[in-house]
């Protein structure tokens, strides 16, 4: 007996002792999931679903969260910035054993639903793959514990007088406009984006000039960008500005 799934977009046919890569399942190692979407069965009785099988499902156990193969994406642009990059990608999998296939009582058998990682929280994800935080957001996150100190000790003191504060004032603006670098002169980075960059301890043109593959996969996912490093090639950008 055979049957069809579909999950994280696609299908696949499926018998019991099947080892299968899937799109990543929001699940630990070594528990059984359950695949609800079956649009067909095979067998002695072959059932088509319109488009899914009532109350049939595809059980199987998850053996490991792991990677594809890496995929090679190389972009070279002619006109505006005579730039070529060459970047690397893997896909995050789950590898999967099927086990029993059910034509019936699916809603009975009390087992978890296979969910994609897609449809769930990040810190859902973060607790199934143990990474609680990419290497990239720790110096961020560092940065901004250490404000608050940096704060308390620049806070005048009760007993200081009125007139003493608002000298004060003008020196700290200067020194936020004297730190960093004007991150808008990136084509395609704007104030929004800039104020992001800001929020996540970016600042400096020397610090996106260093970003690695894996600093850009991480940023790009946490704020959403969708490629658009890569797209319009900041990182080369940054390094033609840095050098002044």
């Amino acid at each position: 007996m055979f049957a069809v799934i579909k999950t994280g977009g696609k299908q696949y046919k499926v018998a019991s002792g099947d080892m299968l890569r899937v799109e990543r399942i929001a699940a630990n190692a070594g528990e059984t999931v359950q695949f609800n979407e079956v649009l067909m069965l095979g067998g002695d009785k072959p059932q088509v679903g319109a488009p899914l099988i009532e109350d049939a499902a595809v059980q199987a156990e998850v053996v490991d969260q792991i990677k594809g193969e890496k995929v090679i994406n190389f972009v070279k642009r002619r006109r505006k910035h005579s730039s070529k990059r060459t970047k690397g990608h893997r896909q995050k999998l789950t590898l999967i054993k099927i086990g029993d296939i059910l034509a019936t009582g699916a809603g009975k058998s009390k087992v978890m639903a296979a969910v994609g990682t897609g449809s769930v929280s990040a810190a859902a994800v973060a607790a199934i793959t143990g990474k609680f935080a990419d290497e990239a957001a720790k110096p961020a996150k560092a940065k901004k514990a250490a404000a608050p100190k940096a704060a308390k000790k620049a806070a005048p003191k009760a007993d200081a007088e009125p007139k003493a504060e608002k000298k004060a004032a003008p020196k700290k603006a200067a020194a936020k406009k004297s730190d960093g670098d004007d991150l808008s002169e990136i084509s395609g980075v704007g104030p929004v984006i800039v104020g992001k960059l800001h929020a996540e301890g970016i600042t400096t043109f020397a610090q996106i000039a260093a970003w690695t593959d894996a600093d850009v996969e991480a940023i790009e996912e946490k704020l959403s960008f969708k490629g658009r490093v890569g797209r319009e090639d900041w990182i080369a950008q940054a390094k033609e500005l840095a050098k002044g």
